[in-house]
This record gives structure tokens, sequence and C-alpha cells, in this order.
């Protein structure tokens, strides 16, 4: 590998990571899910779900049910085998609510062991709550607010600041537990989650903070959310809905008679729609006595969680989303040192009075310069509209859904232009999400890369030496005399394109 081009290396250095694997047997479902090694933006390689009910009949019967157990252990040898060919040198597997209460529970375990290869580690309530505020920690930056993972079995909620864990509770209010422990009767269920969640008398500290929803039944209902709205991602890590919004949706979700009038329902499987309205009824009782800020939902839970531990301390401080952007600019850019530079060459652009960014603008800036060459390989007519597509709907992590757009659009506009006319059907949607603001910025740093990659053709080395200036009202872009035959009509076009954008003028200069 020597031999290759500098613009091949750090594309072949980000392969060389050891997958890492996680089983998760939960009390709805059996899953594996393989990311490609121990990093603070972990990316699933592989993601393969059963849905077993082990939590079935836990709470009438107190057994998990023969047919169950049979279903989750014939995964748990599928997913050995998928574990080997995938190369997984760490394989970790845990299990909750329902095997941990489960008169023959042992036994599964025992069997379930020997079907896996590894040993099952059968966690805690406690264990499970902090599993799923790490797995917060992991997909968002300095999260503040109550995580809630809701699953088959039980419900864990947890206080999150930051990196301190705070209080933490398990309740027995899983939508398959609720269906057996009520003769499946809605109805019935009301009071049993208002008795449980009158019990936690902390609920009041979260008041005006965000409440971060986690549980496959809860991204469910955020799926059928966003068919209402209409809504133009469909991508669920971020996702949003003011509490008041969310409280309603969930009544109408909880009073529906018969799901198959939901829109988006079909989308959603068969196994999963059973709890649906126990799910809703459970969010809904939540969010009236906590009374966040808002909802977020999360795919990030206990299994991400459990990777966050694994992580040295030094790796957990840092930034996910630039940690995600950077891995993508070093597998799909032509050069991973140019996507730095342009985060440097850009800085001087947004610490003009016009353009003054607050730190969060600008690391999406930053997110945004290192994801603007992603596209390269696509037909120049299509790179705009890929980029858009590959970013508005890619595993991002570390921002909400208007950081997302913003990036997403910043290099759209990098690749067709920031006039108004250069938009789709799709980007328009994608506008309406953000504010004004946004918006104009993302039109500026996308002229701003265009302006940029026309002097460096995308390779390093360029940038940092032709650097840009305000004097007295213009933008200037001086240029080294070993580089001064760049200069040419179509750079000062995009210059002149980009102080537009600014009411300013622009010149080129040659330096010595």
């Amino acid at each position: 590998m020597s031999g290759l081009p500098q613009i091949f290396g750090d594309r072949w250095a980000a392969t060389e990571r050891e997958p890492i694997g996680v089983i998760d047997i939960g009390s709805n479902s059996v899953r594996l899910v393989i990311y490609e090694g121990a990093v603070r933006a972990a990316t699933p390689v592989f993601n393969e779900k059963v849905l077993c009910g082990l939590g079935r009949s836990i709470h009438s019967t107190g057994r998990l049910s023969d047919e169950s157990v049979e279903r989750a252990i014939a995964a748990l040898a599928r997913f050995r085998v998928i574990a080997r060919i995938v190369g997984v040198k760490v394989l970790r597997a845990i299990a909750t609510a329902a095997v941990r209460e489960a008169a023959n529970g042992k036994e599964f375990i025992s069997r379930g062991e020997k079907a896996c290869g590894v040993k099952i580690e059968v966690l805690s309530g406690e264990k499970e709550a902090e599993l799923a505020a790490q797995g917060i920690r992991m997909g968002f930056r300095e999260a503040d607010g109550f995580a809630g993972d809701l699953g088959g079995g039980s419900l864990e909620l947890i206080d999150i600041y930051k990196d301190t864990l705070n209080e933490s509770t398990t309740l027995p209010l899983g939508g398959l537990r609720l269906i057996d422990s009520t003769d499946d009767k809605l109805d019935k269920a009301i009071g049993t989650v208002d008795d449980a969640l009158g019990k936690v008398d902390w609920l009041a500290k979260g008041v005006g903070r965000p409440f971060y929803a986690v549980g496959g039944t809860w991204r469910a209902l955020a799926k059928l959310h966003m068919e209402e709205m209409n809504y133009p991602l469909r991508v669920m890590q971020g996702y949003s809905i003011p509490t008041r919004d969310a409280i309603l949706f969930c009544e109408k979700v909880r009073k529906t008679k018969k799901l198959s009038g939901l829109a988006g329902i079909d989308d959603v499987a068969r196994a999963r729609r059973e709890v649906l309205p126990y799910g809703a009824l459970v969010l809904e009782r939540l969010l009236k006595l906590l009374a966040p800020s808002e909802v977020v939902f999360s795919v990030y839970g206990i299994r991400e969680g459990l990777v966050f531990s694994l992580l040295p301390a030094a790796e957990r401080r840092k930034d996910p989303l630039l940690c995600f952007c950077e891995d993508y600019a070093r597998l799909r850019s032509r050069s991973f040192d140019h996507a730095l530079e342009l985060c440097a060459w850009t800085d001087v652009l947004f610490d003009s009075p016009e353009l003054m960014e607050t730190p969060d603008e600008k690391r999406l800036r930053h997110a945004a310069c290192l994801m603007s060459d992603i596209g390269w390989r696509a037909h120049p007519d299509y790179r705009g509209e890929k980029s858009l597509n590959i970013i508005a709907q890619s595993g991002l992590v570390g921002t909400d859904h208007p950081g997302r757009i913003f990036i997403a659009l910043a290099v759209y506009f990098r690749h067709v232009g920031p006039a108004e006319q250069n938009t789709d059907q799709v980007s328009e949607r994608l506008k309406a999400a953000i504010s004004k603001r946004a918006l104009k910025r993302a039109r500026v740093l996308g002229a701003a890369i265009r302006a940029a990659h026309m002097l460096s053709i995308g390779m390093p080395g360029v940038i940092d030496v032709t650097p840009l200036s305000f004097e007295d009202g213009q933008i200037v872009l001086t240029l080294p005399a070993s580089y001064a035959s760049l200069d040419g009509e179509r750079l000062r076009r995009r210059l002149d394109g980009l102080a537009a954008l600014i009411q300013l003028k622009a010149e080129v200069r040659i330096g010595r």
C-alpha cells in the first residue's frame, strides 16, 4: 500500500479498525449490531433483529415461553456465525428485564451462551438505565435532560447532565408486560402506568429539559409522526417534537380503534404494532408528569452505551459530530487534509462582523467543510443532489435535525451554486425546515467552498497559502506569485458571487 497515491492513504487507514459486536436480548426483540470499531462515532456495519417476544408472558406465568425461547436460541446461533463471517474480534452479549425476572432465565442463559459462543451478562435495572444514558452520551453532545428506554418488559428512566449520571429507576411498564398484566385492556393500563410513575419523586427535575426517548416502540411512534407531518427527512436520530404536540399525538394513537387507519403504519413491523398503543400511553402519561421542553428520539441506546463504556476517557470527550465527519471525509473525499484546510480557510470569512457565529454554528460549519467533497465521484450534474441526500439521510450524530440540514444544504450549494433558483423539490422542503439565518449561512459557506475548490481542485497545499482577508469593505483573495496563473474568469465569478451574498466586493491580489 505504500505505493498508493496520497489521496488514498487515509482511506485505507480508516478500514483497519476491528469490528465490535453487541447482542442485545430484550423482552421483545433479540438483536445483533456490529460496529466498525470502538470509536466515538461508532457506525453500524450490520444490524439484524428478531422479534421473539421473550417477555410476553412473564407477568402471568413467570416464565419465558417455549416458543419465544426457541426463536431466540435460533437467532443467537445465527448471530454467532454472522459475527465470525464479519470478523468480529470483540463480541458482547447482554440480556434485560425478561431474562432477569423469568424463573427459567438461568436455563435460557445456559443455552443462549452455547448458541452465541460468549458469556451473556444479565443487566440489572440500574445497569440498563446507566447504559441507556451512556448511549445518549454517545449520540448527543453534552446531553442535559432525562432519558427513558422503553422495552417490552420495563421502562428505565435516568437523569443526565453532560458526563454526570444522576437518579435512575426501572419500572414494570414495558409494552408486553402491560398487555400481559391488563389482559390487553388499554384503559386498565392507565391506572397501572400512573401508579408506577407517581412513585418516582424526582421527575420534577425534568421540567423544561429535553426528554430523550429510546426504544423501538417509541421510534415507531416517531416514524408515524413523521408520516403525519409529511416531514422531509426519515432519520430518527435527533428527531424532536414539542412536548404538547407529542402528548396530543400519543393520545391520538392510544385512542385509535384501528391502527390500520394511521398513515405510515404499514412500515411498522406487525409484531411491533400490538405494543404501539401501550408505548403511546406510557409516553403520554410520562410527558404530562415530566413537562420537558421537547421529546428527542434517539437510535442510540444500551448497545451503543456498552460501546461507549469501552472507550478511553479521551475518546469519550471528543465531539461526536466532528468525529463522524472526519471519518466520512477520510473514506469519501479526495483529500482529508484539504477538508481540514477548508475549516481554517473559512474561519476568516465567518469571523467578520457580517457573519459572526456561535460556537455551535462554528462546529456545524467545520462539519460541512469536512463533508464538502464526499460526492466527487458522482456525475457532475448530480453531485449536489447526491451529496445532499447522503448527508441528510446519513448516520450523522451529535447535532439536531436543523444542524443536519444546514450541513447538507451547505454542501449542496457548494456544487450547484448559491443562487435562489438553484434548488429542487427536495432542497426546497429542507430549506423550509431551518431558520433564515441558517439558510443564509449555508449559502455563504457553499459559495466559499465553491471558490476554494476552483483554486485547489480539492487538493491540499493550495488554499493554506492563498488566504482570504477583509480590507475596506472588500473580500481579498491573495495569491502568491507561484500560483498567479490560477487567477481567471471562473475564479473571479465565484469570488464575486461569494462577496455579493454579504453585500461586499471581491478583489484578487497577487503577492510575492
